[in-house]
């Protein structure tokens, strides 16, 4: 019973280092986003490129962390477990950050190799699409972390 105890001490405190992780990506990819959306069409294509591939690479490690750690260590929460509040949130909103999720991985996909001038410019439209639907995201995920961290104690931003 006592290793049952550590045990479970140990997997609730991962969940706040979980959630900080989440929003740390988070703040990364919204960094990369908008240099992206301030990009001027003069901006050389190499550099647009790069700024593009950061951007997709961050992208797509800040939209693994909800499903593959956040929520799946919501889901092994013991029945009795102080985070059940949380976990019963993130189900019900899984199906609509689960969309969020494959509009971005769209983008992702799009944008895979070398950026065309007519790439280039379709980058704006594509991008207000994809800040719609990340916007739509961090409204689902804030209310999750806001029931994590009411179920979990305090903890920092």
């Amino acid at each position: 019973m006592n290793a049952a105890l550590i045990a479970d001490a140990i997997h609730s405190k991962a969940l706040p280092d979980l959630v900080a992780k989440l929003l740390t990506v988070r703040q990364e990819s919204l960094v990369l986003y908008h240099k992206l959306t301030a990009l001027e069409p003069s901006t050389p294509n190499g550099l647009a490129q790069r700024l593009l591939q950061q951007f997709r690479q961050t992208l797509v490690d800040y939209l693994a962390l909800g499903p593959f750690e956040v929520y799946q260590a919501l889901e092994d929460q013991p029945a009795d477990s102080p985070y059940r509040p949380a976990r019963d949130l993130a189900r019900r909103l899984y199906a609509r950050i689960a969309r969020t999720t494959q509009a971005a991985l769209a983008f992702h996909d799009r944008y895979d190799g070398v950026l065309s001038e007519p790439g280039l410019t379709r980058l704006d439209q594509e991008l207000s699409r994809l800040g719609e639907s990340l916007a739509t995201r961090i409204e689902l995920e804030d209310r999750i972390v806001a029931a994590v961290r009411r179920s979990g104690g305090v903890m920092t931003a």
